[in-house]
């Protein structure tokens, strides 16, 4: 590169002096007609395996949705722990950094710790996500917001932060904020997917 640098160089020099010189064109790099994968740990055949054999999609709601997700990190270990036994694997890692993330870079989920039974992670109904893809909002890490039903109320299923807002307006519910951070990227939403 310096060579072809240094001859374009003393050509322009020449050239400024009334001499004619050419300067070579660089030479290409031969490239192989074909590439061999199978060197690659077998990269195609992985590419058809389902997610679900990594990280296994997770439901949850979004405005009366439904949703997929998967959950891959947590700030706190038991919630790690809690989510990974809930997965029966593969390992939710324990990320303690996750915790010290700005406000502007997160979002909310809104996991219930009473009431109808389901299939959150305590047990009950299925998380609610307050953003999905496509929204100015998204954010793939989540502020987890602990939601407990009130002694004397009706419990529910709520599928909409609208809904969810509204109950606790009427003392149904109390949201609480842990301070625990998790990463729970949305693969499929209402209207669309990746």
């Amino acid at each position: 590169m310096n060579k072809l640098i240094g001859l374009m160089v003393f050509s322009i020099l020449l050239s400024a002096c009334g001499t004619a010189v050419s300067t070579p064109a660089p030479t290409e790099t031969p490239q192989p007609e074909s590439v061999d994968m199978s060197g690659m740990g077998g990269m195609e055949e992985m590419s058809s395996e389902p997610t679900e054999k990594y990280a296994p999609m997770v439901g949850g709601y979004y405005n009366g949705g439904d949703l997929s997700f998967i959950h891959t990190e947590a700030s706190d270990a038991g919630v790690a722990e809690m989510l990974t036994e809930m997965m029966h694997g593969p390992l939710v890692v324990l990320v303690p950094e996750l915790a010290k993330t700005p406000d502007e870079l997160l979002a909310n989920v809104f996991v219930f710790t009473n009431g109808i039974e389901g299939m959150g992670p305590f047990g009950f109904q299925p998380d609610i996500f307050d953003s999905v893809p496509g929204d100015e909002a998204y954010r793939p890490l989540r502020r987890v917001n602990l939601v407990e039903w009130a002694a004397g109320s009706s419990p529910r299923e709520l599928k909409s932060v609208v809904e969810l807002q509204s109950a606790e307006t009427n003392g149904e519910v109390t949201i609480t904020q842990p301070g625990i951070v998790v990463n729970m990227p949305i693969l499929v939403w209402p209207g669309g997917s990746r």
